[in-house]
C-alpha cells in the first residue's frame, strides 16, 4: 500500500493529541486569566515528526496566549528562567525538557516562581 496523502493545509496528518495545560503563579493572567485549559493539537508537526514541549510552547504562544507580554512566558523562544514545568507531576528536567515528546492525555503545568514583593 502507498503512503496516504495529507489533506491538511499545513502538512500535518495525524490524530490530534488531547492535553491538559495548567498555569499558576501569575502565568494564568497571560492566558485569559484561566488556570486550566483542555486543548487539542496535532500529534505531528510540519516536519511530520512527533511534537515536543518546544512545539507546545510555540503553539500556546500563537494560539492560546491572549496577553501581548509573551516575554513573561518565553525568552528567545524558550521557557523563561524562573518558570517551573511539570509533565504529569514530574519535573521536566527528568523528562528531557523541551525535547519531551507529547503524549495524548499529558498534563503540563507551568508555574512562575518569579513574584514581586
Amino acid at each position: 500500500m502507498g503512503e496516504q496523502q495529507d489533506p491538511s493545509p499545513n502538512g500535518i496528518y495525524s490524530k490530534p493529541v488531547s492535553l491538559n495545560i495548567e498555569f499558576s503563579g501569575g502565568l494564568e493572567m497571560l492566558f485569559s486569566n484561566q488556570r486550566s485549559h483542555h486543548i487539542q493539537m496535532p500529534a505531528k508537526g510540519p516536519s511530520k515528526q512527533p511534537v515536543n514541549i518546544g512545539f507546545l510552547v510555540r503553539h500556546l504562544c500563537e494560539n492560546l496566549m491572549k496577553d501581548k507580554r509573551k516575554d513573561l512566558f518565553v525568552l528567545e523562544d524558550r521557557i523563561r528562567p524562573g518558570i517551573l514545568v511539570l509533565i504529569n507531576d514530574a519535573d521536566w528536567e527528568l523528562e528531557g525538557e523541551e525535547e519531551y515528546l507529547i503524549q495524548d492525555g499529558d498534563t503540563i503545568l507551568f508555574v512562575s516562581t518569579l513574584h514581586g514583593g
